[in-house]
């Protein structure tokens, strides 16, 4: 099975809370992963930022997306999290997500836009997002897409954080030459440090060789 993560860019004015972040410009909206993508719930979680609550909370009295909100918790100054019911405009991606096997790990506003990282068990179920997408005139663009079976199915040696190392350097076009990303903008994507994304790669780079260019009776330095 070639399983995948998806990073996408999809904006439009009736996907949900968008209304309410373009009337609170401080704020910034990230799902809640463990239980923000059920679409059976009929209660969406968010972790919100603002530096006003008041003027978020009076988006979301006229974001035409939201039917009901609370304010569960305020886990400390200027962040908090809510709960939403949607009202039956909104736009709603994690129904057909879920409907392709798929879960929303991650979703972020970027001004009136949204990004969202998703894990699918194959590229089939972009296919039904970038569909529905085309169906209702929502923006979409895919920033990037790790395969991890790409290099799982080889005989190559390589651990999980080696190949997703690779993975994510490849797509970002950090081999590409000029390159089109940094060692640090890699260990950002990852979330290390870039000694340790520097590292990842070179092992995992000496794996790839010593797998494909060695035979048995040759060994690496």
């Amino acid at each position: 099975m070639t399983d995948i993560k998806a990073v996408v860019r999809v904006k439009h004015p009736d996907i949900v809370l968008t209304e309410t972040v373009t009337h609170d410009r401080s704020s910034k909206v990230r799902s809640v992963s463990e239980a923000g993508t059920d679409p059976t719930s009929g209660r969406f979680f968010y972790h919100i930022e603002s530096s006003d609550f008041l003027q978020f909370e009076d988006g979301l009295r006229s974001d035409r997306t939201i039917d009901q909100f609370e304010r569960v918790i305020e886990t400390r100054d200027e962040e908090a999290i809510y709960s939403f019911e949607y009202t039956d405009e909104a736009k709603i991606l994690s129904p057909v997500i879920s409907a392709a096997s798929g879960v929303i790990l991650d979703m972020e506003n970027d001004g009136s836009a949204w990004i969202l990282t998703v894990w699918m068990p194959d590229r089939s179920g972009l296919v039904h997002l970038w569909d529905y997408a085309q169906q209702n005139d929502i923006d979409i663009d895919l920033l990037r897409v790790n395969e991890y079976a790409s290099l799982g199915n080889t005989d190559a040696g390589l651990t999980d954080s080696q190949r997703e190392a690779l993975l994510v350097a490849f797509e970002t076009g950090y081999f590409e030459e000029p390159r089109n990303a940094t060692l640090s903008e890699v260990a950002a994507d990852l979330d290390i440090s870039q000694p340790a994304a520097s590292g990842l790669l070179r092992r995992g780079i000496k794996r790839l060789v010593v797998s494909s260019l060695l035979d048995g009776s040759e060994q690496p330095d």
